[in-house]
């Protein structure tokens, strides 16, 4: 690469029209100037300037390899240039990954960075399944719950409460539970992997899906309650509906089901008990937290996130933190 940097330095030369000249472009001494450019015609047995104490002049063999020098100097500069524009102004594409059910909560946090630079693209990859994140070429990503160990950049946006809920259709049908022991009487919706009951070879079921719920109340007391899955999912936005639908009861972010709650559509359950709360967490690559586009979004998302009722937020900027150790 250094037969690179000598014709470089040979077409800032002639471009500056001296040595001291290109020198202070280049940041350079005029002797390493000096010592570059005879370097060029050692290396290639051509004489590229002739020098004077009052001039430079290009022989015939400069001036044929000049214009290919200057389109080397031209991609250097044009290549600095699209990397400070990454860097100061948010452009491109913004490939951001979240969870089906956040398309709610990103697209009202990015609408005001899309409306203030143009330049800018979106690409939101909606998906509940833990994406790679390389082959995807992700961005920014929000992930709710435990994360497993990565030297990505990490930020805990807030935490998303959960509390129980059922449609007025099925309370009116089934009744509301009073107790926490209650609870195990009733229909219950909720999300799980691969176990969903499938027969068995010899024709017999496996048992039902099971799962449970850890309560606390005010006073510190705590239940555990067993429970029989009656309708599983993958996807927060399908456990949404159901339970709105009157299909049984549901542990819901209530963040995403205080709009259901305010227009009656659903009903808190023991709203003085309390269900574990989920950390929100905004993770990205560490090459991507000098770029522009990143910055922008994630303080956007930041700022979001803070005032989002119903959620408790988390102050501060983005750092460079593990997410291990969030």
């Amino acid at each position: 690469m250094e037969d690179l940097r000598q014709y470089a330095v040979f077409a800032e030369t002639v471009s500056a029209g001296s040595m001291s000249a290109a020198a202070r472009r280049l940041r350079m001494t005029p002797s390493a100037v000096s010592q570059t450019l005879r370097a060029l015609e050692a290396r290639t047995g051509i004489v590229l300037l002739h020098r004077s104490t009052r001039k430079l002049t290009l022989t015939e063999a400069g001036e044929r390899c000049l214009p290919y020098c200057r389109r080397l100097l031209e991609a250097r500069n044009g290549a600095a240039a699209s990397l400070e524009q990454a860097r100061d102004a948010p452009t491109g594409e913004l490939r951001v990954a979240a969870p089906i059910g956040f398309a709610a909560h990103i697209s009202p946090a990015l609408a005001p960075v899309l409306a203030d630079w143009p330049g800018l693209r979106l690409k939101l990859i909606l998906d509940d399944r833990l994406v790679d994140l390389i082959d995807t070429r992700v961005d920014l990503a929000v992930r709710v719950g435990g994360l497993p160990d990565t030297d990505w950049i990490g930020r805990k946006l807030c935490d998303f409460e959960g509390i129980l809920c059922a449609s007025p259709a099925y309370l009116g049908r089934r009744g509301a539970p009073a107790t926490p022991a209650d609870l195990a009487g009733h229909d219950w919706l909720a999300m799980e992997g691969e176990n969903d009951g499938a027969a068995r070879g010899n024709g017999e079921r496996e048992p039902e899906p099971q799962a449970a719920l850890n309560l606390t109340d005010g006073k510190g007391r705590r239940e555990r309650v067993p429970l029989a899955i009656r309708i599983g999912t993958t996807s927060q936005v399908a456990l949404h509906q159901l339970c709105e639908e009157g299909m049984g009861l549901a542990s819901l972010f209530h963040p995403d089901a205080r709009p259901a709650l305010e227009q009656g559509r659903l009903v808190r359950l023991l709203p003085d008990w309390r269900l574990p709360s989920a950390p929100v967490t905004m993770i990205m690559p560490k090459s991507g937290g000098g770029v522009a586009k990143v910055c922008v979004a994630a303080d956007a998302l930041l700022r979001y996130f803070a005032a989002l009722p119903a959620a408790g937020a988390m102050s501060g900027k983005v750092e460079r933190i593990q997410s291990r150790d969030i």
